[in-house]
């Protein structure tokens, strides 16, 4: 979760963006810079590692100015070096950039045809360029931004500034969060509204799509389609707390809505963008030979362990078991010699988990831990660890741990395939291409937020609900099922769409809502033929799908959520979005406490 910060104010703002960014560093960074306009030209200093030695590199050669930009990098493209550090320049613009910008590729080799000289391996240095191509064409900085955006594909949040326009500052929001802070005689722009607090509580915060100009006593935003748009101001109380709900009324809801920022900060670390390819981080065991997978989780962990079974056996072709840790460690189960066991666990502490940890690690199995915290119990007891990267998730029903999860061993599943053979180059290049997609995905898929917000308030009034997937859907049912009810505590059964004749179907009636997800897919027909059934006996149907699988289920929906068309692969991932706005908005309708429901725990450390 990079940090951004920009401010036009009337003193030297170097040290107080240094002082913001700080603020950010529980986000994790590996290295920061600062750019500003010292007699209007564009002056920087950047430094790799903590905060401590751009603090240094600023006391050695102070920066000038009374405008500015600051980030801390999470490495996306590119080793984590001073060279790669934001902000990125060129003559006429400086950049910083929260994101991934998934064609940079293809502008990268188009700019530097037409004479851009590229200095580093990040994407984020393409905007600068861009936007640099833009002005040299004549038009204003506002033009150029504007101009440089439409042509940029992927998540993104952008804060720039440019030589000679002393006050003015653009920024842009395509999913990662970005806000915009009100002072006296200064503006500010920030990743989150914790950044900003000392300067001011005054706070705004841009909507997906927006486009921001900044002046010393202006705050001009555009929509998505360029039409002037007002944010509404709040008065932002970030001092008791380290994390800001930000724009939400929940952390809840803000953990849904990182999502696409913190995917692609997971998969920075496992994925090299610029090549196509895994990165070959170091694992406990030889991928290639391992004779047999068991993956043991809890809760919503385990619905990822059961998405992975579908990627490995599809993507690596090994046999893959998955259990609830609860019921794993007192079945003395016959572990295969030599196999791999795969714990999944946001905390890193639940119980049960770390037991059945500790039983394969008795019967010879290599351990490997999915956590999202680094230095928990099941990490510590691990032989190696693949961390999640979601940043801290204070709402108690998992969001962004359980999407960083996937993302996580959707990776690995890849990998494996790749040692088994199962994956030759070209089908790496393009299952990593589809990764860096995901951000993008999940990012539309939010913007159903306000209708799934309008559905859920007649979702609410339901005693039962029932979620119908199939293949690697299934799990995603399942899931949502699951945070109905820890939520809203409405009763909710998630069911494999294939056996609703097998009992379920005796449940439907008139009353009882059915959650079908199904974007069209190899399975897309099966699944609406079982939809079909539930319509014909009175069942009303929410149809989670893609335009095209909207269009072709016929007749008889309650309600649709579409979700974008995406590869097979990602689809889980990008499914997962709308069941958690539905369990959301429903359980913020029935007036429960959502970040914290009733008889539940973040972690599970006791039996």
């Amino acid at each position: 979760m990079c940090g951004i910060v920009g401010i036009i104010g009337t003193k030297p703002v170097a040290p107080i963006i240094l002082e913001a960014l700080k603020r950010l560093e529980y986000r994790g960074y590996d290295s920061a810079g600062i750019a500003t306009l010292s007699g209007g030209e564009i002056i920087r200093r950047r430094a790799e590692g903590k905060l401590a030695n751009l603090e240094r590199a600023l006391d050695d050669n102070p920066l000038d100015g009374i405008i500015g930009i600051g980030h801390t990098r999470w490495a996306t493209h590119g080793a984590p070096v001073e060279r790669n550090a934001h902000p990125h320049v060129t003559d006429r613009v400086a950049i910083v950039h929260n994101g991934i910008i998934e064609n940079f590729r293809e502008l990268r080799e188009r700019l530097t045809a037409g004479g851009a000289i590229f200095t580093t391996e990040t994407d984020s240095e393409v905007i600068a360029h861009l936007v640099t191509h833009y002005l040299d064409q004549g038009i204003s900085p506002r033009e150029a931004a504007s101009a440089a955006l439409t042509e940029l594909e992927g998540a993104f949040a952008l804060g720039i500034i440019f030589r000679g326009e002393e006050d003015l500052i653009i920024g842009a929001r395509r999913g990662p969060p970005l806000a915009v802070g009100y002072g006296d005689d200064a503006m500010y722009l920030g990743s989150d509204a914790f950044a900003l607090a000392p300067m001011t509580s005054r706070v705004s915060f841009l909507e997906d799509g927006d486009r921001v100009e900044i002046t010393r006593t202006s705050v001009a935003v555009f929509d998505v389609h360029g039409q002037p748009v007002k944010r509404p101001i709040r008065i932002a109380d970030v001092s008791a707390a380290l994390v800001d709900k930000g724009n939400h009324r929940h952390f809840m809801a803000k953990e849904i809505f990182e999502q696409p920022e913190v995917i692609g900060h997971t998969l920075s670390e496992y994925v090299n963008p610029l090549d196509d390819t895994i990165r070959n981080t170091d694992l406990p065991v030889d991928l290639a030979s391992v004779p047999r997978i068991t993956i043991v989780a809890c809760g919503t962990a385990y619905y990822a362990g059961l998405v992975a079974k579908y990627w490995f056996e599809r993507y690596a072709r090994v046999s893959v078991e998955v259990d609830i840790a609860s019921e794993f460690r007192y079945r003395d189960a016959a572990l295969t010699e030599g196999g791999l066991a795969i714990f999944i666990s946001q905390s890193g502490e639940t119980a049960d988990t770390l037991a059945a940890l500790q039983y394969c690690r008795a019967q010879g199995q290599k351990i490997l831990s999915v956590v999202n915290v680094t230095e928990s119990s099941i990490a510590r007891a691990s032989d190696a660890i693949l961390p999640t990267f979601a940043g801290p998730e204070i709402g108690v029903a998992s969001t962004k741990a359980f999407t960083c999860q996937l993302t996580t061993l959707a990776v690995l599943a890849i990998r494996t395939g790749i040692a088994r053979g199962a994956v030759d180059k070209t089908d790496e290049a393009r299952l990593v291409r589809t990764l860096m997609e995901i951000p993008r995905h999940v990012a539309e898929a939010l913007a159903s937020d306000e209708h799934i917000q309008t559905l859920s308030a007649d979702l609410a009034k339901a005693r039962d609900v029932l979620y119908l997937g199939r293949g690697h859907n299934y799990p995603i049912a399942l899931e949502g099922a699951l945070k109905l009810k820890e939520i809203s505590y409405i009763h909710a059964e998630g069911y494999a769409a294939g056996e609703l004749k097998h009992g379920p179907i005796a449940l439907i009636d008139e009353e009882v809502p059915v959650v079908v997800i199904s974007p069209v897919d190899e399975l897309f027909d099966k699944t609406i033929s079982n939809m079909q059934e539930v319509i014909a006996r009175g069942g009303r149907v929410v149809l989670i799908s893609d335009k095209a699988g909207i269009a072709r289920a016929g007749d008889g929906l309650w309600a649709e959520i579409e979700v974008p068309p995406v590869d097979p692969l990602i689809a889980p991932i990008v499914n997962a979005i709308p069941v958690q706005l539905l369990a959301y908005h429903t359980a913020v309708s029935k007036g429960t406490d959502v970040d914290q429901p009733r008889n539940l725990a973040k972690s599970v450390t006791v039996e």
